[in-house]
């Protein structure tokens, strides 16, 4: 997908390098040039730009566009603005990130099409990572069932989901796995990033440094996340 950030603070940067790693096009933005040169090699463009300055978005490829993030953490009202004029230029999904309650009110107004809270959603996602041992991530989907990413032991190196019988061993099942790869990006610089290998099957082998996405309930998932901690 392409996707486009405004706002390269700790969470848009975050995020534009996690989308980058997982193979999507992202264009990032920032009015304050040092933030931009962080990030410029390693997503595909960088631009330093005034997200209030409606002028400034006729450069910008939005009919292209698939998702706009309105990531800016530090000025409630530039956010607010950068949301309006989004609204008002775009057809892409527009996902804004509330830093307050009134913020919440004005962008459920404008009919968002999804609103973030990510420090509290990145506290809930410590929590998971805490109660749930060597798990990566973890998305609950209700009180009992969770997806989630988790690390491989070295001993599934080489072996098939066959081989491995995740399903009758572990009450869990495999969704997809995220490998590394090498990619360049449009700069022509080449970039580590771990891209989804689509729908696993019973040959599918397991690689070095994979990353599996399970589904099952969450005291399965900390089983599991045990016994790989502890081999």
């Amino acid at each position: 997908m392409k996707v486009i950030i405004f706002g390269l603070g700790n969470f848009g940067m975050s995020l534009a390098l996690k989308l980058t790693e997982t193979g999507n096009e992202v264009i990032g933005i920032d009015k304050q040039m040092n933030k931009v040169n962080l990030i410029k090699d390693k997503i595909a463009h960088a631009i330093c730009l005034d997200a209030t300055n409606e002028l400034a978005y006729d450069a910008l490829p939005l009919k292209d566009t698939n998702i706009v993030v309105v990531a800016i953490g530090e000025n409630e009202g530039a956010a607010i603005i950068t949301t309006a004029i989004l609204k008002k230029k775009t057809t892409a999904q527009i996902i804004s990130r509330s830093l307050s309650p009134i913020h919440d009110t004005v962008l459920s107004a404008m009919k968002v099409d999804k609103i973030v809270h990510p420090e509290q959603e990145a506290a809930e996602r410590l929590t998971g990572k805490i109660n749930l041992r060597n798990v990566l991530e973890n998305f609950k989907l209700d009180n009992d069932y969770s997806i989630s990413e988790i690390n491989i032991h070295r001993e599934f190196e080489g072996k098939t989901l066959q081989d491995l019988d995740f399903r009758k061993k572990y009450n869990l099942n495999i969704v997809t796995i995220l490998r590394e790869c090498t990619k360049r990006n449009l700069l022509g610089n080449e970039i580590q990033r771990r891209e989804v290998i689509g729908i696993p099957t019973f040959d599918t082998k397991i690689q070095k440094n994979d990353i599996l996405i399970v589904f099952g309930n969450n005291e399965d998932i900390a089983a599991f996340g045990e016994k790989v901690a502890n081999n």
